[in-house]
C-alpha cells in the first residue's frame, strides 16, 4: 500500500515549492490533467512509478535536475482490493 501503481493518487510536493500536489496515473486514454489525472506516458508519472512513500524522486529536465518527494499515496488500487481497473 506505499508503492505507486497504475491508478494510484498520489501528494507529492515539489523542490522549493511549499504546496503539494495531487495526482491519479491512468492509462493516456484515461488521463485528463485538468482534472488531476496524468498519463502514465508523462515523465512525471514514470518517474514516480514504482517508489515508495517518503521517496524523493530526481526528475531530469532541459533546466536541469528537479527532486520531487512522494508525501503520500492517497489511494491505491491493490491496497483497497481493487484488482479489476
Amino acid at each position: 500500500d506505499d508503492v505507486v501503481t497504475m491508478r494510484s493518487k498520489v501528494r507529492v510536493r515539489i523542490e522549493n515549492h511549499q504546496k503539494p500536489v495531487e495526482y491519479t496515473i491512468e492509462y493516456p486514454q484515461d488521463a485528463n490533467p485538468d482534472e488531476g489525472s496524468i498519463s502514465i506516458l508523462t515523465p512525471l508519472a514514470t518517474a514516480v512509478l514504482g517508489e515508495r512513500s517518503g521517496d524523493e524522486v530526481p526528475w531530469s529536465l532541459a533546466a536541469g535536475v528537479r527532486r520531487y518527494k512522494i508525501d503520500s499515496i492517497l489511494y491505491q488500487p491493490e491496497a483497497a482490493g481493487h484488482f479489476d481497473q
